[in-house]
């Protein structure tokens, strides 16, 4: 199909003597897999760096205090693919960890690229984001405007913190109330049991809201279990067939990867991801530049692209649009 055809043509241009593999294409049954056509690049999403202030068991990049997994960028990392990004008319930047906020260059780069869009940034909000409220007040004058998505994993104090660390529940209400009172725009990621009750979760969040002075129509981000790095996952494989069946036109065009590409410092090198969800699979590198990734078939090989298939899973808030 002229999926496969751009995918091989393209993967062939970055890696002389690499192909498409058949494991790519098709299941081990033989079933060929389902894939997504990129239709757009609305969103870009920069790894900070799995370098984190936390080392949570859990964590889907497996970040800890000084990880190098995936290395911390800098602005001069960062400005050619903000620049390249705008000129391909890129409507928000999202940043991602790790915890950005241990990177030092973090208000540089965002300084720069708020210039051009507005920006998101996914933290856990213990100790270093308030330790730059002063660092970040500045940034409220930039010509678009800065959100922040804090990590409340449950609405449960004693849940979260066996997780994230004694008193960090606590700490992450302190940062979105000290953040939304500055003004920025705020919203909280959640974790998501699979035979939740989900009204009764978030009714939870939206007390809680309110019991922190806070809006209770904030928006509530909620991840499956992703995993971590390199795990080999027991998930049904996602098939053509599969995303006939259960997706339709509209709703493929709302998988992250239809829309949006991540840029990570791998090995020292700055390399565009399908996704935030594949960047430990090199099978998902399409390249060292946005122009290079564009219409890059991808293909739902990644044990996580399961989750996207089955519980609309996404990073974005911004779903394409």
């Amino acid at each position: 199909c002229a999926c496969c055809a751009a995918t091989g043509r393209a993967r062939r241009d970055r890696h002389p003597g690499e192909n498409v593999t058949d494991d790519w294409i098709e299941t081990q049954g033989g079933e060929r897999r389902g894939y997504i056509q990129p239709h757009a690049l609305t969103e870009l999403w920069f790894h900070t760096g799995t370098a984190c202030n936390l080392a949570c068991p859990f964590c889907l990049e497996g970040s800890k205090p000084g990880d190098q997994r995936l290395g911390r960028v800098t602005l001069g990392d960062v400005r050619p693919f903000v620049d390249e990004a705008a000129a391909l008319g890129v409507r928000q930047f999202s940043f991602t960890g790790g915890e950005p906020f241990v990177n030092r260059d973090l208000v540089r780069i965002l300084a720069y690229a708020l210039d051009r869009a507005p920006c998101l940034v996914l933290t856990n909000g213990v100790d270093v984001v308030t330790q730059r409220l002063a660092q970040l007040e500045p940034l409220r004058a930039s010509a678009h405007p800065l959100a922040f998505r804090i990590s409340i994993d449950h609405p449960d104090a004693a849940l979260h913190d066996a997780g994230r660390g004694a008193g960090n529940f606590a700490k992450a209400w302190t940062a979105l109330r000290e953040l939304h009172a500055r003004g920025f725009k705020v919203s909280i990621a959640r974790q998501m049991a699979l035979d939740e009750d989900r009204a009764g979760v978030e009714a939870a969040y939206r007390e809680l809201l309110r019991s922190h002075g806070l809006p209770e129509d904030l928006t509530l981000v909620a991840f499956p279990d992703f995993g971590t790095p390199g795990a080999q996952r027991d998930v049904p494989v996602v098939t053509e067939s599969c995303m006939k069946q259960f997706q339709t036109e509209a709703t493929r065009r709302e998988f992250m990867c239809a829309y949006s590409k991540m840029v990570v410092k791998q090995g020292g090198r700055m390399r565009v991801y399908a996704c935030t969800l594949v960047d430990d699979d090199p099978a998902y590198d399409q390249g060292a530049t946005l122009r290079e990734s564009l219409g890059v078939c991808v293909r739902l090989k990644h044990p996580r692209c399961y989750s996207c298939f089955r519980y609309g899973a996404s990073c974005s808030e911004t779903r394409g649009h």
